[in-house]
């Protein structure tokens, strides 16, 4: 069996590019509400961020030495995105990992898991996504699977596929959907500016969203 495979679908730069200023709600939205990322998994410091395409990796529980492949395999700019099983009660990524994805340029780490060393990580400013801490330390005696389909957050994310972190939560992106998704936020943002300008002016938000004949057919009652 090939645990690493190291071809994978690239999204164009400007695309990725034009994304990397879009909220993530605005992107879900805007996807027809697809590509919701199970929102346990948060930043790990205020501010965070992330905007890459996906570098999977499937850990065995309590291990993480798949991990340490990727951050000789990631290219730059990518996120590592990685499943480790469902077991939580571990640290699979500390300090020093942050240092050498910092030195590989990488856009970031999602881990459907736990890390440690989280404020000396938030000093660097390496941005990681993640469902909180541990201080347990893990082995690295089990192999996995790099480049490969994983289940993260509660839906399936493959190789390239768009991932996107904010403050509100995270979303992927097909990489197929990239460019179509993309023109969509885009318009979704002209929209809501135009909304919001609106709003400013005084019409109310039932107004604008037409909802009194959605109060009228609820039978709601006003005295």
């Amino acid at each position: 069996m090939i645990h690493v495979l190291n071809a994978v679908q690239r999204i164009a730069p400007s695309v990725l590019e034009a994304f990397r200023s879009l909220d993530v709600a605005t992107v879900y939205e805007a996807s027809g509400r697809k590509g919701y990322i199970d929102n346990a998994i948060k930043p790990a410091a205020s501010g965070n961020r992330i905007c890459g395409p996906a570098f999977t990796v499937q850990c065995a529980p309590g291990d993480n030495l798949m991990l340490h492949k990727a951050l000789q395999r990631a290219p730059a700019g990518s996120v590592i995105v990685a499943s480790v099983g469902g077991d939580y009660n571990f640290g699979y990524w500390g300090g020093l990992m942050a240092t050498a994805g910092m030195a590989r340029n990488l856009a970031g780490l999602a881990i459907d898991g736990t890390i440690r060393d989280s404020a000396e990580i938030a000093k660097m400013g390496f941005p990681v996504f993640c469902r909180g801490f541990c201080i347990r330390g893990t082995t690295k005696a089990t192999l996995g699977l790099i480049n490969y389909p994983v289940n993260f957050g509660n839906i399936t994310i493959f190789p390239g596929d768009l991932v996107l972190g904010d403050a509100d939560g995270m979303v992927v992106v097909r990489i197929d959907e990239c460019g179509d998704v993309l023109e969509k936020s885009l318009k979704r943002v002209a929209f809501e500016e135009e909304k919001a300008g609106l709003l400013k002016s005084g019409v109310s938000s039932v107004e604008l969203n037409k909802l009194d004949k959605v109060f009228e057919s609820l039978g709601l009652a006003e005295e």
